[in-house]
């Protein structure tokens, strides 16, 4: 069967991955989205798209029923999950087939043997995979330590706990257990040894029907936060052949047991002597799978489709591999404060071209991120014949990018890629752990001068009325006998205050006040040329209301401009809760009222936002004297949800601990 009309059953980069290969193919694509999707790129990019009423993923992209109705109302004869969602929901693949449409994926067989990771497990020990001893929590001991809790469906870090203390086992269990049952429906949750300083090293497998099975290499996904991956590449550095012979093989007999026909990802935990152990096996494309098709030269997802159409794969033994490639996942978060994300309008996303580099994204600047999805802006991709040549290529990429809005973990992607243990291909599941405070610290750039910059570039636009005149070039300046103004700055987001002293002369062109060994060679509204000592340097210029961002040669700088004078109605009571980001409010804990006492550190309000549940803490020991939240409030950045009178004697915490990302 020919497909002629596809249906893409999700959102943002993903959908316009496969948007791509439809266009390259000549199939007519068909969209679907939520309200809160309605100028989203993916819908802009297809050639049709069908509504979906609502936002909240409940009630939009997870509703296979409705996906189905928009499938054939658009007429189409094929349906692509693409990843997450419903991109492993046996039930939704076979309503897909039910409707006479063709599902472009695995069997709906395959589906249900793999989404329980118990059953899975099971059913892998019997196919020879190498696996992890599971361990009962009821009969668990001290010996047992480290263990890794998980649930038993799903991804993404849902209900994933670490547990290193017997005492907490109980706690941890409840805990994993009511996520799991709130992120999938299925509140199982199982134990098994956790593996310190483990690589997280999964293999790409292609099937078609009739008895074809190719593995596309290693990957490598190690650099992860909270469970979630934030770096890969392919093929994983540094294994042995024995190793990579053994991974290979056990990846195609997991595919074989369970008859998979399509793209597959068969992921391990490889110990640091080398010994591999069966995670999962994930029955869909994964997010990480660019790195695959370079280092391959495929089209995973045309190859997808080749097979849903009951076509063989074109030969018996995959391509050759060629090079190295590296993918970095660009979110809207800010890592130094717990990952936390981050909304609001994207104005600018421009990250280099050319030979080498890709860039998948769901984003273009002008558009806004919202609260309800996944906070992933775009992959940048990079391929090289050498590790070492894809990682210098793919940090340059990321450093010259031109990112402006909310803030993002670029910086971090950038020191990540750069760091002694990633070069040396020093990789485990704890990189973050150990290197997230040095990685997150402030950098060796100048601050201030960007700042100066961009007070030049103001006082040049209100000057000229915002008219933007053309570059006034020239080697120093004169002393003038007009008084020096003052602007101010605050960094972003670290919070850093910058004063700049400048003076503007009946040129009408200003001049930075008091500063030695600086000359400003020319300044518009948009860019300035500074020479510092014997350094010139080029700063460009972008402005949203009060917000000034400024690009220059290896670094960025988002300031915030600041009135003269604090404005006493920012202000807010001691010990106000207020919600770090727009999001909803899931639950309360149990009992809370006002006049409840509450100890530091205890979870008080639980609100959840872009895939993301943080807890809000009670920030000192106290009595609650105000609660303005309830399950189910939408509530938007510092809006007031409690506020807690503390004892005299106190010890203040943070006010929000994220917990796992999906």
């Amino acid at each position: 069967m020919t497909i002629a009309t596809l249906l893409v059953a999700n959102r943002g980069e993903i959908a316009c991955r496969i948007f791509r290969t439809c266009r390259d193919l000549g199939i007519t694509t068909v969209a679907v989205y939520s309200d809160a999707d309605a100028d989203a790129l993916h819908v802009r990019e297809a050639d049709l798209a069908v509504r979906l009423p609502g936002a909240a993923p409940a009630d939009t992209y997870l509703r296979g029923d409705l996906v189905v109705a928009a499938a054939l109302a658009a007429g189409a004869d094929a349906v692509h999950p693409g990843y997450g969602f419903l991109s492993e929901n046996a039930v939704f693949a076979a309503a897909v087939q039910d409707a006479g449409l063709t599902w472009v994926g695995p069997p709906v067989k395959a589906i249900e043997l793999m989404a329980s990771k118990t059953r899975a497990k099971e059913l892998m020990a019997g196919a020879g995979v190498p696996l992890l001893a599971p361990v009962d929590p009821a009969t668990a001991s001290a010996d047992d330590l480290p263990l890794l809790l998980k649930a038993a469906s799903g991804g993404g870090g849902r209900g994933m706990r670490i547990v290193r203390e017997l005492a907490a086992l109980p706690g941890e269990l409840l805990a994993a257990a009511a996520e799991a049952a709130s992120a999938f429906g299925d509140g199982e949750v199982f134990a098994e040894p956790y593996v310190e300083r483990g690589r997280h090293v999964e293999v790409q497998v292609m099937a078609d029907a009739y008895d074809t099975v190719w593995a596309l290499g290693t990957r490598d996904c190690s650099l992860q936060r909270r469970h979630q991956k934030v770096i890969e590449e392919a093929p994983a550095p540094g294994l042995e052949e024995a190793l990579r012979t053994r991974l290979h093989d056990a990846a195609v007999a997991a595919a074989r047991a369970v008859g998979y026909r399509g793209a597959g990802t068969v992921e391990f935990l490889v110990s640091a002597e080398g010994r591999p152990y069966f995670l999962e096996m994930n029955t869909r494309l994964q997010v990480e799978h660019p790195v695959t098709e370079a280092v391959f030269g495929v089209d995973l997802v045309a190859l997808q489709l080749r097979v849903a159409e009951g076509e063989p794969l074109p030969a018996p033994e995959p391509p050759s591999a060629s090079g190295h490639a590296v993918e970095a996942r660009l979110y809207a978060e800010d890592p130094a404060r717990d990952w936390q994300p981050q909304t609001g309008a994207l104005l600018t996303l421009e990250v280099p071209d050319g030979p080498g580099l890709r860039q998948d994204t769901g984003y273009v600047g002008g558009d806004t991120i919202g609260v309800h999805y996944d906070p992933m802006l775009a992959k940048v991709i990079a391929h090289a014949p050498t590790r070492t040549e894809a990682v210098r290529l793919l940090a340059g990429a990321l450093e010259r990018a031109r990112i402006h809005g909310p803030v993002t973990n670029r910086a971090l992607l950038v020191r990540s890629l750069r760091h002694p243990d990633f070069a040396a291909a020093r990789l485990d599941t704890g990189f973050y752990e150990r290197h997230l405070a040095d990685l997150t610290a402030p950098g060796d750039g100048d601050p201030a001068t960007a700042a100066l910059a961009a007070t030049l570039a103001e006082a040049v636009r209100a000057t000229a009325h915002g008219t933007g005149p053309a570059p006034t070039r020239f080697g120093a300046w004169r002393n003038v006998p007009s008084q020096p103004q003052v602007k101010r700055y605050r960094s972003e987001p670290d919070g850093t205050e910058h004063e700049v002293a400048y003076r503007t002369p009946r040129t009408g062109t200003p001049e930075p006040y008091d500063a030695p060994g600086v000359r400003v060679l020319a300044a518009t509204p948009d860019r300035v040329i500074l020479e510092l000592g014997d350094l010139t340097r080029h700063f460009s210029l972008t402005r949203d209301r009060d917000r000034v961002y400024v690009d220059t040669a290896g670094a960025a700088y988002t300031f915030t401009a600041l009135p003269r004078f604090t404005d006493p109605a920012t202000r807010t009571d001691p010990g106000s809760l207020l919600a770090p980001m727009p999001g909803t409010v899931v639950r309360l804990a149990e009992g809370l009222a006002a006049g409840a006492a509450v100890e530091a550190g205890q979870p008080l309000i639980w609100l959840e936002a872009m895939k993301m549940e943080h807890r809000i803490l009670a920030p000192a020991s106290g009595t609650l004297t105000a609660l303005h939240a309830a399950p189910g409030d939408q509530v938007e950045v510092g809006a007031l949800l409690a506020v807690v009178q503390e004892d005299l004697d106190a010890t203040p915490v943070p006010a929000s601990v994220p917990e796992e990302t999906a």
